[in-house]
């Protein structure tokens, strides 16, 4: 059995080195759907369900929406997007550093795996860049 949440949260990026737009500094409202599989629970408040959507939303906000949202998310291995974000940082704006480019493939796989290991029984990541636009990451 699988049940699907969906959550937006707005931040920055830029791809340094990008052949076109995206290698400016710009922003997304992401659409994240996080798609859960498990079997469902027998007896009890939550007899029935897979897991109350409630207890999939604390995760998913405190794991991923808190630290992504309105942030400026860099490559920290970047030299020239260390420096944008050591700048913001000095300005007492929000960054969030990430150890690859931030393309929406690569923040898929990271999202996927910080849901696992917060124990979320996560089977598939959806994220959405722009309205016609997303990646999709099921796990190895």
């Amino acid at each position: 059995m699988k049940i699907t949440k969906i959550f937006t949260f707005d931040s920055s990026h830029m791809l340094d080195g990008h052949d076109g737009k995206c290698q400016n500094l710009h922003g997304h409202t992401y659409k994240l759907e996080v798609v859960v599989s498990d079997g469902l629970i027998q007896g009890g408040a939550k007899d029935g369900m897979v897991m109350d959507f409630s207890d999939l939303k604390t995760i998913v906000k405190r794991t991923i929406i808190e630290p992504f949202d309105h942030a400026f998310i860099y490559n920290g291995n970047n030299s020239r997007e260390s420096q944008i974000a050591a700048l913001l940082e000095s300005w007492n704006m929000k960054t969030l550093r990430l150890g690859f480019r931030t393309t929406a493939e690569n923040m898929t796989v990271e999202m996927f795996g910080r849901l696992k290991n917060a124990g979320l029984p996560v089977s598939l990541i959806r994220l959405w860049e722009t309205p016609t636009s997303c990646a999709e990451y099921e796990g190895e």
